[in-house]
């Protein structure tokens, strides 16, 4: 069978250790579900989202030992600068000590994004993944490179003059990055040219790679459509779905009864936002869901949130009680879960250093998980837009600004008398509907109907 054709049960490494990439958003959605990273036999193999195969052999000339690398001292210049070293590197290496394959932990840790970096060490992280596992699964030793006395980490060695392989997942495709840096360099040169030389010609040339920016960003969102509509029935055809049931009058809003799931498959829980973003944790291994715990207040024991544990007892979901299980629907919904993920389930009371006091109006606050909480309910209305919009939380928010702003300069061209003149106009009215055409019908559904709770 073709890597292509594999599904996730049908990798060679199934029986054995797989860790699964971090959450993703829409777009993005078939990195959680193809990447893996797991043991075949005594071969390390890598896949990315083609999937294409990366294979590293263990033992003499390929792999020998696994050096966590520690995070830089700085933690908000990390945060900022370099998101994917925020729990440090774990560096594959071999007997020479050279590098061979460079695993950022927050690229593999399926709950990245909804724990924060201070609620979570290097070490604690580095097991969450399940790469000490699958290390050991491979017999390969794993240690922890010791700071230097300036506090910062040393930098990877890379060998002979070859770089290290890294297992990074990239948020948009290269070719995107370049195809919108050639369209805004050759709208500029078209328009320096065309005023500087009275070259006509070089106008709808100039207004067509303007064009080009909106267009990759279509390309990208329709690719990423179809491809979501394909995999539903091809990953998700034999899953148990769970879908939230909250007490009527609660604020749920349809995109949080249409978007938010837990999905029940044989290997893998797949959790997915009210936003959409999605994430895979596996059910077998130490850092597989293992165990369910029902949270209740301490007073009158009322059911505040499950929480998704793993072997160790690390937190890996939460889910809030009241808009998932408080329902009419709420009992067998619940019923359905325990049945469908068959694992142990047990009942604790909140502790109180996480209960809500003073400004603290929500029972999550203060849990390590807060962020997922918060993302597998009811957003408000604008946060729920901001963190849908393509704009602001994929390219940036500049760009429905500025790009139509800089079509303005030929879009008079439509009422020109020459053609060349009036083909830069369209293509610069095809710029403006492209940019905002989408993001005004994305407000005006959300604001009317997607995003409205219900009463």
């Amino acid at each position: 069978m073709k890597a292509e054709q594999r599904t996730t049960e049908e990798l060679p490494g199934r029986q054995n250790v797989m860790v699964r990439p971090r959450r993703m958003r829409p777009h993005n959605a078939e990195v959680v579900r193809r990447a893996r990273l797991y043991a075949d036999g005594r071969t390390l193999v890598l896949r990315d989202r083609r999937p294409r195969e990366r294979r590293y052999p263990v033992g003499p000339g390929g792999i020998r030992r696994a050096v966590l690398v520690p995070p830089p001292s700085d933690a908000w210049e990390t945060v900022t600068k370099r998101p994917a070293e925020r729990w440090g590197v774990l560096v594959f290496q071999n007997e020479d000590g050279h590098d061979v394959l460079c695993v950022p932990l927050a690229d593999w840790l399926p709950e990245a994004g909804v724990v924060g970096i201070l609620e979570l060490k290097p070490a604690k992280c580095l097991n969450r993944t399940g790469l000490p596992e699958l290390a050991a699964a491979l017999g390969i030793p794993v240690e922890e490179q010791p700071r230097s006395k300036t506090g910062e980490r040393e930098l990877p060695a890379t060998g002979s003059g070859h770089a290290p392989n890294h297992a990074v997942h990239r948020e948009l495709p290269r070719w995107h990055s370049w195809i919108r840096g050639l369209g805004l360099f050759g709208w500029l040169v078209g328009l320096v040219v065309a005023f500087a030389g009275d070259v006509d010609w070089c106008l709808p040339v100039a207004a067509g790679a303007l064009f080009a920016v909106p267009a990759a960003d279509s390309v990208v969102r329709v690719g990423a459509w179809w491809r979501n509509r394909r995999d539903a029935g091809r990953y998700f055809a034999e899953a148990v779905v769970i879908t939230p049931d909250p007490v009527p009058g609660e604020g749920a809003t349809p995109r949080f009864r249409r978007t938010t799931s837990v999905r029940v498959l044989p290997a893998d829980v797949v959790l997915t936002d009210t936003v959409g973003r999605e994430r895979w944790l596996g059910r077998d291994g130490a850092h597989g869901v293992t165990r369910l715990v029902r949270l209740v207040s301490a007073g009158d024991r009322q059911p505040l949130g499950v929480e998704f544990r793993d072997r160790s007892g690390e937190v890996r979901a939460l889910l809030p009680w009241r808009y998932w299980f408080a329902g009419p629907q709420g009992r067998s919904r619940w019923e359905e879960t325990v049945s469908a993920l068959s694992v142990s389930v047990a009942e604790e009371e909140m502790r109180s250093s996480r209960q809500p006091t003073g400004a603290m109006k929500l029972w999550w606050d203060g849990h390590p998980l807060a962020a997922d909480a918060r993302v597998m309910s009811p957003l408000p209305a604008k946060e729920a837009r901001d963190e849908t919009s393509w704009h602001s939380s994929v390219v940036g928010g500049n760009e429905l600004l500025l790009v139509p702003l800089f079509s303005l300069v030929l879009l008079a061209g439509l009422y020109g008398d020459t053609g060349t003149a009036r083909l830069a106009g369209l293509f610069s009215a095809l710029t403006i509907v492209a940019e905002w055409g989408p993001a005004a019908m994305r407000s005006v559904f959300s604001r009317f109907y997607y995003d409205k709770p219900e009463e």
